[in-house]
């Protein structure tokens, strides 16, 4: 049976958000030059959280986050987070966890930039992301286009509905 353009459109957007939170991974794993250069990679040993939570946070929850900067405990969170979000996301599994987990990212992100954001009063695209990835979650996106109807019949995933 051929998809809905509907399903078509929560697929694209299932792998584009995959794609944004891997890349993410990948640059601030290996430091690919985009948003991270190869001596301030993690690999290189420096903290992947480091940069935005010291310099990139502001308002009334500034100085909570950048007392998280530099944490080993936070960089793996955060990196785990990426590395999860975006392979369950493209493959199609785990998309209900893997939607809620983003959304959360995405708050905490959004709430550790200055409130209100710099250029609307009230939302910015870490917002827009957020519910992006919850609608991702709620859905059936991960099957269409990706494993998902295979992840659900798994012994495990049946028994933890979470997992889905």
């Amino acid at each position: 049976m051929p998809y809905t353009i509907e399903q078509k459109i929560w697929s694209v957007l299932r792998f584009v958000m995959g794609f944004i939170f891997l890349w993410a991974f990948l640059d601030k794993l290996f430091g690919l030059g985009f948003a991270t250069v190869a001596e301030k990679s993690w690999l290189a040993g420096v903290s992947p959280t480091a940069g935005f939570l010291q310099f990139g946070t502001s308002g009334a929850g500034a100085s909570f986050f950048k007392q998280l900067s530099g944490s080993v405990v936070v960089d793996w969170l955060f990196m785990l987070g990426l590395v999860f979000v975006g392979t369950a996301l493209i493959l199609g599994v785990a998309m209900r966890l893997a939607g809620y987990v983003g959304a959360l990212m995405m708050v905490l992100m959004y709430t550790a930039l200055s409130l209100p954001p710099k250029n609307n009063p009230l939302f910015d695209e870490h917002i827009v992301y957020a519910l992006v990835l919850i609608g991702l979650g709620a859905s059936s996106a991960g099957e269409w286009y990706g494993l998902g109807k295979w992840w659900k019949e798994l012994e495990l995933v049946k028994k933890w509905k979470w997992l889905e």
